[in-house]
């Protein structure tokens, strides 16, 4: 398994935890930004489902994807990271049987952190509506295959009944996925500053928060949600939303203009992108490997 700093993934962030700082970890949902939300500096990143499938298949996040295509996606990333990677499980694809294999599944992978839902499946993005939650009771025993499950991995319970049984019941849900033993807890989709700082008070254990661009839970700078308490925040939507805004306007001044040579100054250049994508290091590799003296035989 990879490893960061000689510690395995989950190690990794549980290090991290300890540190007083809030963790940012921004969304990505491919291995070309997963590289640059390390490039710029992050010491997390997080799996966007709600990216992957958009990016996959090009449909909304509506519980499409299955477990082997949300894994690819997080292997993918974990092969080109050196930062932990927090990856989404949707609702661990069925009982707890399929559960217990799908956190073997993603720790392999070298994830170092998931979080599972206690939506009905198939699920939805937290943050549309009509979502139905299972039994508090069902997804204590879910936890329970990802704890027997898991070696390092750390498991983030999370729970959508906010929208269906209002802030005490969530509250209440965290509270029984922390006495199960969930490492971090989660409650998606709090409606108000009121209700943030509620479950800052009241959750135990450490907490997960996410602040999804248009969503249902207000946008507050990082060192405010660190004073409520919380101690990671995802910001999952970010990448592919600034990625799907920029790739439109490049296409329709390329329909309007019939060329992008008046837009150039909104793209990479070459260099730029093959140098974010990792081209030097095949340079090196090329270069190590004497792969030039091979191709100079090859073509005589």
């Amino acid at each position: 398994m990879k490893t960061i700093n000689g510690l395995s993934p989950g190690k990794a962030l549980r290090e991290m935890l300890k540190q007083p700082e809030i963790i940012v970890a921004p969304g990505c949902y491919d291995a070309l930004s997963a590289r640059l939300v390390e490039q710029a500096g992050f010491p997390c990143a997080f799996m966007t489902g709600f990216g992957a499938s958009g990016s996959i298949l090009g449909q909304p996040d509506y519980g499409l994807m299955t477990m082997t295509e949300m894994l690819s996606v997080c292997a993918n990333m974990v092969s080109v990271l050196n930062i932990p990677l927090i990856g989404d499980v949707d609702t661990g694809y069925g009982n707890p049987l399929n559960v217990h294999r799908a956190i073997r599944e993603f720790e392999r992978a070298g994830v170092a952190a998931v979080h599972i839902e206690d939506q009905c499946f198939p699920k939805r993005c937290g943050h549309m509506d009509k979502k139905a939650v299972i039994p508090a009771r069902e997804h204590v025993e879910k936890i329970k295959a990802c704890l027997d499950a898991r070696e390092d991995m750390l498991i983030i319970a999370r729970t959508d009944s906010r929208a269906t049984h209002g802030i005490n019941e969530a509250i209440d849900r965290v509270l029984a996925y922390h006495e199960a033993g969930a490492d971090i807890v989660y409650i998606d989709a709090p409606a108000s500053v009121e209700e943030l700082e509620l479950i800052g008070k009241k959750a135990k254990g450490y907490k997960f928060v996410n602040q999804t661009e248009g969503g249902k839970t207000p946008l507050l700078p990082t060192e405010e949600l660190q004073r409520l308490g919380f101690n990671i925040v995802i910001f999952p939507c970010c990448t592919i939303f600034t990625a799907a805004k920029a790739m439109r306007q490049t296409l329709a001044h390329l329909k309007e203009k019939g060329t992008t040579r008046e837009y150039i100054d909104h793209m990479t250049t070459f260099k730029e992108y093959t140098d974010i994508v990792g081209m030097p290091v095949l340079l090196e590799m090329e270069r190590r490997y004497k792969v030039d003296e091979f191709k100079s035989v090859a073509g005589n």
